[in-house]
């Protein structure tokens, strides 16, 4: 049996205090991009689908505790799943917790052509920093980079940059890594230096600027394969362009 190319979108964002309405802002941004499509549903531990009929009250029952609970669209043969995560203070840049919301989503052309729109409306939602939209193995080359790791001791894979482990960066308004399609704050782009119209028109051909003044940034017109050498290219000239990202420009 073959396994279903996925999509993974992360968004990261100041930490949950209590209910503060942006975990079900982020669910509903999800469902807005992709018509149809209901969260509505968590799951049991044996892994089913159990319905959620006061879904706004669960999440905010969730949100206690800096996290939102996972949810799915009940659909076993068709899954996507979201949830949000609590990171403590001594993991994140800067010092300061954050919440990292994520969702799985299959890698088909309607979840392809909303991916855009899923992570912008999903990133304002829970007025994060930044945020990405990665396939599955680009999901795994960027754990390969991050490091140094005692069980990468050749470095990272295909010829790209070292990124610093999260705590080692200096500011949350940082990015982490690159992904395909990538959301950057004002305050994230600002850090980075983005836009720079002498040097960024090429990147500013695939990107958009969101109502709270951020921007959203596709590397590649269609998702990133790092197999095809234009797009690993792709890749490499962005981190060269924004050495900040990863933490590398710091002393």
């Amino acid at each position: 049996m073959t396994t279903r190319a996925s999509l993974h979108l992360h968004v990261y964002a100041p930490a949950l205090t209590g209910d503060d309405g942006r975990p079900l802002a982020a669910v509903e941004g999800l469902e807005r991009a992709l018509p149809g499509l209901r969260m509505a549903w968590r799951l049991s531990k044996a892994g089913r689908p159990i319905a959620l009929p006061a879904r706004a009250a669960w999440l905010a029952e969730t949100a206690a505790a800096g996290e939102f609970g996972l949810l799915c669209n009940g659909d076993e043969s068709y899954p996507i799943t979201m949830s949000g995560y609590f990171e403590s203070a001594i993991s994140s840049p800067g010092g300061e917790p954050l919440l990292m919301a994520h969702a799985q989503l299959p890698q088909d052309a309607p979840v392809v052509a909303a991916a855009v729109d899923m992570l912008e409306n999903v990133a304002e939602g829970v007025r994060a920093r930044w945020g990405t939209v990665a396939p599955g193995p680009v999901r795994q080359v960027i754990a390969a980079q991050v490091g140094p790791k005692s069980g990468n001791p050749d470095g990272p894979p295909l010829g790209l940059p070292m990124l610093k482990l999260p705590w080692n960066i200096r500011s949350p308004k940082v990015p982490r890594y690159l992904g395909w399609i990538n959301y950057w704050s004002a305050s994230a782009a600002e850090a980075i230096g983005f836009p720079d119209p002498s040097r960024d028109a090429e990147l500013l051909s695939r990107a958009r600027r969101t109502a709270s003044g951020g921007w959203v940034v596709s590397l590649t017109a269609t998702p990133l394969d790092l197999d095809k050498p234009e797009h690993l290219e792709a890749l490499k000239r962005a981190y060269e362009r924004f050495p900040e990202i990863g933490g590398r420009s710091e002393a």
